[in-house]
């Protein structure tokens, strides 16, 4: 299986272009084309191989997602030329990442289990689980970093530092807040709960938009509905869709994204396994048979897609 693992087109009327984690950004005057690649990040490194189809992958699932909560919370997106591209508003991004949790887990459990009571200056509970809900969704906003490891913030940090405006502000947190509801109404359709996730914003004309993906495997956490309770009772561990089990791989080969620490080696097997279960998270997530496309063989298609819906 190949990955495309970058693109690197020239348009005529492109303005600039940007290569992020796992995204190639081609911009024109009000107008943006995202390219989803197949690189794949954890703690906030790119890892060395390509996973083939996790471009469209992650492409598709935002696109379905930004569709299904358009009435809610206006989007970015224009259209969707190819399956790994998505066009849309060139928006001013507010450089935070809204982080919002309903269940203690992840990056967020790591930090309970070391001690720590406060998060991004929101006090938690004592006596939480691994796991446990709780009582209410927390947010907890991280600075958007253009390299390097993106950096827990309070509300408060954010504001007096004035990365964001308290008028903007407040409305990114309930903008926030009602995309995460809408989306654990939509993952209980699909026998999911949803964990946890974070959604970024940008402003155009005056008016804040949701960009980016939503609700994909690598920005959110989903657990299964079924069973939650009683692993819960039980003590065991969560079946989950989610990226976490790329980073518990990692983890478990000594890599945390520290200083001095060394990828571990992704052979074929491991590739082909990571792919594969990208495309069951697909499948899951969506409730239909995913097709893939061969564009990493074919990239000059992408470029002519891009092309035609921009100009």
């Amino acid at each position: 299986m190949q990955a495309l693992k970058e693109t690197n087109f020239h348009f005529p009327e492109q303005t600039g272009f940007y290569r992020g984690k796992v995204r190639d950004v081609y911009y024109f005057k009000d107008k943006l084309a995202l390219v989803a690649t197949d690189r794949i990040s954890a703690f906030d490194v790119v890892l060395p191989r390509a996973i083939p189809y996790k471009g469209q992958v992650l492409n598709q699932i935002a696109a379905s997602f930004l569709e299904a909560t358009a009435s809610v919370v206006p989007n970015w997106v224009l259209n969707q030329p190819a399956p790994n591209v998505t066009i849309g508003r060139q928006c001013e991004t507010f450089k935070v990442e809204m982080v919002i949790r309903g269940y203690l887990a992840g990056h967020a459990w790591r930090e309970y289990s070391a001690g720590k009571r406060t998060l991004c200056g929101v006090t938690l509970p004592e006596g939480l689980r691994e796991n446990d809900p709780f009582p209410e969704p927390i947010i907890t906003p991280t600075t958007k970093a253009a390299e390097g490891h993106d950096e827990d913030i309070s509300r408060e940090e954010i504001l007096r530092q004035g990365i964001v405006s308290k008028q903007d502000y407040v409305q990114l947190e309930a903008y926030t807040r009602a995309l995460f509801q809408k989306g654990t109404e939509l993952a209980a359709e699909r026998g999911l709960i949803l964990v946890d996730t974070k959604y970024e914003f940008g402003k155009a004309d005056g008016i804040i938009y949701v960009i980016d993906e939503i609700h994909t495997p690598d920005s959110s956490r989903f657990f299964y509905s079924e069973g939650y309770e009683e692993r819960q009772k039980s003590g065991e561990p969560q079946r989950q869709l989610s990226k976490e089990f790329v980073r518990q791989w990692l983890i478990e080969n000594g890599f945390q994204g520290k200083d001095g620490q060394q990828v571990p080696e992704m052979t074929d097997a491991k590739v082909s396994e990571i792919s594969q279960r990208y495309i069951e998270l697909y499948e899951k997530l969506l409730g239909k048979k995913f097709l893939p496309q061969d564009y990493a063989s074919q990239p000059h298609t992408l470029q002519e897609s891009i092309a035609a819906n921009i100009f």
